[in-house]
């Protein structure tokens, strides 16, 4: 029995040197997620707990994202020692979110596709995220509003607007997920974001972008002229003697 103990222990040592040495170059999806299990399992091996995992949530993300019940389905994992693998989530996910802080997001959308990109990959449902941002484009706020299939009956601009009121945002800019990996918008994604941009101009706050995200790509609606595209609409049928 202390032969395997010992054992176990010069594994782990091996992976938490040879972390040290290259960081995680080199280490299987399923290293990674040992690793972190190991942090509060103190004798047990967790090499086989870490391959469950990823077998049971397919990927890498899938393992991250997974809620702690989830979790503690597969063999191995329980309350205690998945605090590894929650606690890099969370830390991860505000080390992000503080590099957008106190910092202009406006024109950037490769900066906000690497923040929304960790937080809305491999989702199985749609989720419609708004970035709240002040006068000087600092990000305020992010908050998942809407989830499911994005249609124009199921995003509500009142709600949008709403809570834009609520944060005394100045601008706002959205992004939601495709499941499907493609981030070409749907003809319902163009009508949704136009819906949207004119409800938000009809109360002072402007939108800059719209990112669709899917798997390591994404779609800009600003970048591709759609923002400028529907702003000029709205003043067009705004402005007395241009309108229809």
């Amino acid at each position: 029995m202390n032969e395997k103990r010992h054992k176990g222990e010069g594994h782990r040592i091996r992976l938490r040197d040879k972390f040290l040495r290259s960081g995680l170059d080199g280490f299987h999806d399923y290293e990674v997620i040992e690793l972190l299990l190991t942090f509060a399992t103190p004798r047990r091996d967790c090499k086989q707990a870490a391959k469950s995992a990823l077998k049971r949530f397919r990927t890498f993300p899938g393992v991250m994202e997974a809620s702690t019940e989830e979790l503690q389905e597969v063999d191995g994992i329980g309350p205690k020692n998945l605090i590894g693998i929650k606690l890099v989530k969370a830390a991860a996910d505000r080390y992000l979110s503080r590099r957008l802080e106190r910092t202009t997001a406006l024109g950037n959308s490769k900066q906000l596709f690497e923040y929304l990109y960790h937080t809305m990959r491999d989702k199985q449902r749609e989720r419609f995220n708004v970035i709240f941002l002040d006068a000087k484009n600092r990000l305020i706020a992010v908050e998942t509003l809407f989830k499911g299939t994005l249609t124009a009956s199921s995003v509500y601009p009142r709600e949008v607007v709403r809570a834009a009121l609520k944060h005394q945002a100045a601008a706002v800019i959205f992004a939601h997920n495709h499941p499907s990996g493609d981030p070409a918008p749907s003809r319902e994604d163009v009508a949704v974001t136009r819906q949207l941009l004119f409800a938000c101009r009809t109360v002072g706050i402007a939108m800059h972008e719209h990112l669709v995200i899917g798997n390591n790509r994404y779609f800009s609606f600003a970048d591709n002229g759609h923002v400028a595209h529907m702003n000029r609409e709205f003043d067009r049928l705004n402005t007395p003697g241009l309108g229809r």
